[in-house]
């Protein structure tokens, strides 16, 4: 499927951090505060347990380092000097964004003498190391996450996020109206912002700009909150079915599929989503096909493939017979 805009390799810096996650995650700047203009690519973070005792074989300088209780006790244990040369080693890769010590603890000496040396900042937060990486990661996750633009229209039916797609004036609005007056939920009209989140899943939401709005041909731009109510919105939804609206040209209805044996895909951002085609021809009510499609894909997530049951239950039956 074609995609009309791609954006990977985001970044923030640390002071964009430090001003939309400071007060929520108790996080403030120690030391550094002229180098807060270094960037923060990757969501992933790093406890340098291994490189501040001398193994830097697999350092990832390209995270957030996060120097938590473990780390903190073996640098005020052991001697300052080995850590010190350690600490030096590991800041000696240009790319660190900063480094935060976590658990309200005051920094050792020894560190901030490191990050002051290297020009890294360096921060403390009063949240725990395991509440502060998982907030941290998931703030970073939405903000660096790969994302594109699809023209569309997505909908929540039944809880499960259909992205509607098709040549322009085939009836995707139309649809997805239909869906709406159905009591399903409206996520974005025209076009569907969607980012890869972990664990590659998909997450789709509208552009500010026309948020809960829909163009319709012949009735123009309606504010889908103010004629259907606020049920009939949402500000994002996982995609999880996609699919495909197509004009039927004479003589073609018989390459669409008829039993459902087969399993199409489409690819967003390298994420594969179950994909289905229907033919649009007058008098099909596509919103009622629509829902039976997303109910049956809710049965093929929870394992059951009704299709391949009833062409094995044949196969036994033919094979009695013969």
């Amino acid at each position: 499927m074609s995609e009309q805009a791609k954006k990977e390799g985001k970044s923030l810096t640390v002071r964009e951090l430090l001003k939309s996650r400071g007060k929520i995650l108790g996080l403030k700047a120690v030391s550094g505060s002229k180098n807060l203009g270094r960037r923060i690519t990757v969501s992933e973070i790093n406890r340098p347990g291994l490189a501040i005792a001398g193994h830097m074989e697999q350092f990832r300088s390209e995270r957030i380092q996060i120097i938590g209780q473990g780390e903190y006790a073996y640098c005020r244990k052991e001697d300052s000097r080995r850590v010190m040369a350690n600490l030096q080693k590991m800041f000696a890769a240009p790319d660190i964004p900063c480094v935060i010590v976590t658990g309200g603890v005051k920094p050792l000496p020894v560190i901030k003498q490191a990050c002051a040396r290297a020009n890294i900042p360096l921060m403390i937060t009063t949240e725990d190391t395991s509440a502060f990486i998982r907030e941290i990661t998931t703030y970073l996750d939405d903000q660096l996450a790969a994302t594109t633009y699809v023209h569309g229209v997505l909908v929540n039916v039944y809880g499960l996020g259909v992205l509607i797609q098709g040549d322009s004036g085939v009836g995707k609005s139309e649809c997805a109206l239909e869906l709406l007056k159905r009591g399903h939920i409206l996520i974005a009209d025209d076009v569907v912002e969607v980012k890869r989140r972990i664990g590659y899943m998909l997450v789709g939401n509208s552009p500010k700009n026309i948020k809960h709005y829909m163009e319709v041909r012949g009735l123009g731009i309606i504010d889908v909150e103010l004629l259907f109510g606020i049920g009939s919105i949402m500000d994002q939804s996982l995609i999880e079915m996609h699919v495909k609206l197509e004009s039927v040209v004479a003589g073609t209805l018989g390459t669409y599929d008829r039993t459902g044996l087969s399993s199409a895909e489409v690819h967003i951002l390298d994420v594969p989503v179950s994909s289905l085609r229907l033919p649009v021809t007058p008098g099909r009510n596509l919103a009622v096909l629509i829902e039976v499609a997303a109910l049956n894909q809710r049965l093929k997530n929870q394992g059951y493939f009704v299709a391949k049951k009833f062409n094995e239950s044949l196969i036994r039956e033919m094979s009695k017979k013969q």
